[in-house]
């Protein structure tokens, strides 16, 4: 026996940090000649053979008594050599494989320089399980960064999950371990196995892995993105000089299992899901989609909000291939994608980030500062370089590998504030003694400077509850660079009016107004997402007062005010055709609603409407964000519930007045200022029959006269029916 007696007892009770150095082949120390060595479960001989059929000798490895170490020299050859090792089992079975340990690292220094600074922004193709073709052998490189580690083998359905096969060498000090292992290909299944710093063996999914087996089961499989045939390179072309800000942006949020079900227990897949969803999108007239979290989750109730696997579409709907079909045709469609993305926590699953190497690695050791006490969830430490890593390269991730069109940044304000949901004393102030989560600050900077710089066109958007500034406003100006920022409180302000009985609106009228002393702060999303029609708050068109009749109406006027106000606009699925049940994530949506009489259609013709309306007006989208695009023309008759204001599309392409009356008392001969003379066209009503309203307007058309009012040089006499949304545009625009 060459090794000594305590490498010979690191090897075989695994572990050692560095294997490589005593496994495979390695110089005699006298010069003399080659030892190699290998641990081979289960083996009843091993044999060195030259690969290639090269000329160099052939030699025979004993089994080191008591272990499953295989050791072996021979004086015939001086200089390592690329050799095979021919392994027959127990059972009489030969098979032949080149050594793991005969291979070069993976990862050079710049690699672990970039990865330990931050900036290694394609990480995701080094760390993970890689496909690599090495001196003509195919395989997978595997790489994971545990520092605090003792030693880490990756084990799998290549090597029985025997952590004694393929034992992983560390890297310098950068805390990343790596392994390559000729002939496993697409489709191996494979954990890491770890004795982590406590001494605790355990077995972690791997953060970067690509594909997951479907839950209970936690397992990555081995994947290649390269085998999609993308063909959406002139929609990538025209996203490129897209200005998010001055072009439609209309959003309908999608949850993938809950949007149509093929039976009471079972989803569409993605690929199954692109036609329907499609064919409906582009019916409705939504410019994109917003996919609630697709990254893999365990706990499907999470709605995705529970990420396990950063780097993985969830499988529950097929492969990522299957997910890159689903954008590819969702892109030939014309249609926009949007991905809920989580880097606000992370679950405590044993098996996943939680305490990966036995100590708080992605998240931090205090729980002042590394636990969501609501949410029973960890927060990250976006002060590790190799965390913010982590993440910086994941967002970059869904860009280049599923070409996805932006990234709705979930729980912004729990990131900011370090006292986020605490009470005093139960979090830690930063180094100036203030409640700004500095490193999540800057983490957010970095993150919308990179996406802005590196996919140009790709929107990111923030759920930011709170007055923090400049969300939407550029770094350089101490902005977090976000394209937009939810409205939540148009939102809460909105539908607490619509709420309310008619009778009482007319004290609440500045909830409607309110939204517009603030609106050019920021670039704004009009939310009406999931978040409102679950948790016992009723669907939509539950929480709308009065009778069937009202409740329609209500919801057509809401949808219409939202469509309308300044700012873009998304709309969560089934709100489209006024779904009755609060939404259920088990279930799919109440499309038979569509067949019970004229309201819920009525409701769905509005919203197609709305859409077909705010996209052949400029003055609806272009000007969202420009002082001059929006004036009210008349928001203080509160005794009749009654508002109106004008968009103007500043580029000169027209205006148009709106009109809302919000209580079930036509009005009648209402007089309203305008801008222009001449005949107005009502180019929307929400009381048309066709939506499910009864009918009363205005005969298609206005006619404005030199009569001047509400600070407008003209004005017209309008019939404003119960419970609407009026819009006009000027025939002389």
């Amino acid at each position: 026996m060459i090794l000594t007696k305590p490498e010979l007892n690191r090897l075989a009770e695994v572990r050692h940090s560095t294997p490589h150095q005593l496994l495979g082949m390695h110089p005699l120390g006298d010069g003399s000649g080659l030892v190699a060595r290998a641990i081979v479960p289960d083996a009843e001989s091993v044999e060195v053979q030259p690969a290639r059929g090269e000329k160099n000798p052939t030699f025979k490895l004993k089994r080191l008594a008591g272990t499953e170490v295989f050791e072996g020299s021979t004086t015939a050859a001086k200089h390592i050599y690329a050799y095979d090792l021919v392994i027959t089992d127990r059972q009489g079975r030969v098979r032949r494989t080149r050594d793991a340990y005969s291979f070069l690292p993976t990862l050079g220094a710049a690699d672990l320089y970039l990865f330990g600074k931050g900036d290694e922004r394609r990480i995701y193709e080094k760390l993970g399980a890689q496909l690599r073709v090495i001196d003509g052998v195919s395989g997978v490189s595997f790489a994971v960064w545990a520092p605090n580690a003792c030693r880490i083998s990756v084990v799998g359905d290549f090597n029985n999950w025997d952590g004694r096969c393929h034992m992983m060498r560390t890297l310098g000090g950068s805390g990343v371990w790596e392994i390559f292992v000729p002939g496993v290909g697409v489709g191996a299944h494979y954990k890491f196995e770890l004795r982590d710093a406590n001494g605790h063996i355990s077995l972690k999914a791997d953060p970067y892995g690509f594909f997951f087996e479907a839950a209970p089961k936690n397992a990555c499989i081995v994947w290649s993105h390269g085998q999609f045939q993308w063909t959406d390179a002139a929609w990538l072309e025209q996203r490129a000089k897209r200005d998010a800000l001055r072009s439609p942006l209309s959003i309908y949020e999608v949850h993938l299992g809950s949007w149509k079900k093929k039976s009471a227990a079972k989803s569409f897949s993605y690929r199954e899901l692109a036609a329907p969803l499609i064919a409906h999108v582009r019916e409705l007239g939504f410019t994109h989609v917003e996919f609630l979290p697709v990254a893999e989750h365990v706990y499907y109730p999470s709605w995705g909000y529970q990420v396990t696997g950063f780097y993985a579409p969830t499988c529950r709907y097929g492969t990522p291939d299957d997910f890159q079909f689903l954008v590819n045709e969702l892109h030939a469609a014309g249609i926009g994608v949007i991905l809920d993305w989580v880097p606000a926590h992370f679950p405590r699953d044993a098996w996943a980030l939680a305490r990966f190497d036995g100590t708080a690695l992605y998240e931090h050791e205090d729980p002042r500062k590394g636990a969501h006490q609501d949410w029973g969830t960890l927060i990250f430490n976006f002060g590790r370089h190799e965390v913010e890593n982590f993440l910086l390269a994941n967002a970059l991730f869904w860009c280049e590998r599923f070409h996805i069109d932006g990234l709705r940044v979930d729980a912004v304000a729990s990131m900011l504030y370090l006292d986020y949901s605490r009470k005093a004393g139960e979090w830690i102030p930063n180094k100036f003694g203030g409640r700004e989560n500095l490193e999540a600050i800057e983490f957010l900077k970095k993150f919308n400077h990179l996406t802005h710089t590196l996919y140009p066109g790709v929107m990111t958007l923030a759920e930011e509850s709170t007055a923090w500034p400049l969300v939407t406003r550029p770094p350089e100006i101490g902005g977090l660079g976000f394209s937009f920022k939810w409205n939540m409180g148009w939102m809460h302000d909105t539908l607490g009016y619509f709420k309310r009985e008619p009778i009482h609106r007319k004290h609440h009228q500045n909830d409607l107004t309110f939204a517009m002393l603030y609106h050019h702060n920021e670039n704004f999303v009009l939310p009406l997402s999931h978040d409102e029609v679950v948790h016992g708050k009723g669907s939509l068109l539950q929480r709308m007062p009065g009778d069937d009749w009202q409740k329609f109406a209500n919801l057509r006027t809401l949808l219409g005010y939202q469509w309308f106000f300044p700012g873009k606009q998304l709309l969560f699925m089934g709100c489209e055709f006024g779904q009755s049940a609060e939404w259920n994530a088990d279930a799919g949506l109440d499309w038979h609603l569509l067949q019970a009489g004229p309201y819920h259609a009525g409701l769905q013709k509005l919203v197609t409407d709305l859409n077909q309306l705010y996209r052949d007006q400029p003055a609806f989208w272009r000007s969202d964000f420009d002082p001059h695009g929006f004036a009210w023309i008349d928001c203080a008759d509160t005794a009749n519930s009654v508002l109106s204001f004008l968009r103007r599309d500043t580029q000169g392409s027209g205006e148009a007045v709106v009109i809302l009356n919000l209580t079930p008392v036509p009005r009648h001969n209402y007089r309203i200022g305008l801008p222009r003379a001449g005949e107005w066209r009502e180019a929307l009503n929400s009381d048309a029959k066709i939506y499910g309203g009864s009918g009363m307007g205005n005969l298609g058309r206005v006619t404005a006269s030199e009569q001047p009012r509400h600070s407008q040089p003209y004005s017209a006499n309008f019939t404003l029916p119960p419970l609407s949304i009026l819009v006009f545009t000027s025939a002389a625009a």
